[in-house]
């Protein structure tokens, strides 16, 4: 992009270590003599470093439809000001093919077939001077059978102006582009050029016997640019609008084939939102009772399981008492019992003492005598 634009974009490189993809986007304002260019570029990064690569494709997906999403929006106002908005549907997409020389991979596939409806797609080899001549000649021609036989749809440069049409037709015939990029200048002779210097030699960017750079560059930016956003808007947002209406409920005639009226489209659909509102309204309504009920049962439930713990408790409470009571009376008679046998048995004592006392006396006089 840097080599594409002759500038140099602000930005990291991404690692590939990303759990999944992420669209990354920059908008830059660029200025060339009286030529002025809002420029959007959006980077996937993660693309194609995932182990499980079944959903790469969908972030991009979703991005783009978020991007036709965001316009309808602004179309659909009252007030619209598409004349100063920022309009932010991607109008090419770059697909980048690696330098393999054998065929494309499932992803290219895969992920080329789910965007060919909503984006124009203009794929590129990149890294080219990786192969050989002879072996980039055959890979196109490979690339380009893939495709076809796969029902992909890539951007063909438009044929029906005739003041393009001959450049455009030799271009659509050199697709898929073989790019190669450096901001490094090399002087070569006597200029200056943006080149890569290898042990073996010097692959000039701009010289197009060494790779498509400048092809490139004179479709995308120099010829086809207007046709590119046009293709988006006709084309890739229109069915993009049309199927979004249609899910909507508008449509361009009745069953009998008559013009459909908005207001007609809108009425219908308005009691049909308030049919289904009043319908979960009601549902609601009769679950919220159920739960209540369900709560009531529980609550009562709880109320009568508290009331028989209750009961249970206080008559274990009254047992226990009870049994107290006999067991405090019994002690109480076994006390009583003890001192009527202590007393009895003091007295016994007193009396034989009593009756010892009088025999010694009585011995005592006889000894006397």
């Amino acid at each position: 992009m840097d080599t594409l634009f002759n500038t140099k974009f602000e930005g990291e490189p991404a690692s590939h270590s990303q759990p999944g993809v992420q669209l990354k986007s920059s908008t830059y304002d660029l200025h060339e003599s009286n030529v002025h260019l809002k420029l959007t570029i959006v980077s996937t990064v993660g693309f194609g470093d995932q182990i499980n690569k079944e959903d790469s494709y969908k972030p991009i997906v979703e991005f783009i439809d978020a991007q036709f999403e965001a316009y309808l929006q602004e179309e659909l106002k009252i007030r619209r000001v598409l004349h100063s908005y920022h309009d932010s549907r991607i109008h090419a997409c770059l697909y980048f093919i690696a330098p393999s020389g054998h065929s494309l991979k499932s992803l290219d596939l895969v992920t080329m077939k789910k965007l060919d409806s909503k984006v124009d797609i203009i794929p590129i080899i990149a890294k080219s001077d990786a192969i050989s001549k002879s072996e980039l000649t055959k890979f196109k021609i490979k690339i380009t059978s893939e495709l076809v036989s796969n029902g992909v749809q890539i951007y063909q440069f438009p044929t029906d102006d005739e003041s393009v049409a001959e450049i455009n037709g030799t271009m659509n015939a050199h697709l898929p582009f073989a790019v190669i990029g450096s901001t490094e200048e090399v002087k070569i002779g006597n200029k200056m050029m943006k080149a890569r210097q290898y042990p073996w030699g010097t692959v000039q960017v701009e010289n197009e016997a060494h790779c498509d750079f400048v092809k490139l560059r004179e479709m995308l930016i120099r010829v086809n640019m207007e046709d590119l956003r046009e293709q988006t808007h006709t084309r890739h947002y229109e069915l993009y609008r049309r199927c979004k209406l249609e899910e909507m409920g508008f449509k361009d005639t009745d069953p009998d084939n008559k013009p459909f009226s908005l207001q007609e489209t809108y009425e219908a659909k308005r009691n049909e939102f308030l049919g289904e509102l009043q319908k979960k309204e009601e549902e609601m309504r009769q679950m919220f009772v159920q739960r209540v009920k369900e709560k009531e049962a529980e609550l009562k439930e709880a109320e009568k399981e508290l009331h028989e713990k209750f009961d249970r408790l206080k008559k274990l409470h009254q047992d226990e008492k009870k049994k107290l009571e006999d067991k405090k009376k019994s002690l109480d008679d076994e006390v009583n019992a003890f001192k009527q046998r202590k007393t009895a048995a003091e007295l016994l004592q007193s009396q034989a003492q009593q009756a010892g006392g009088s025999q010694t006396l009585k011995r005592e006089k006889e000894r006397k005598n």
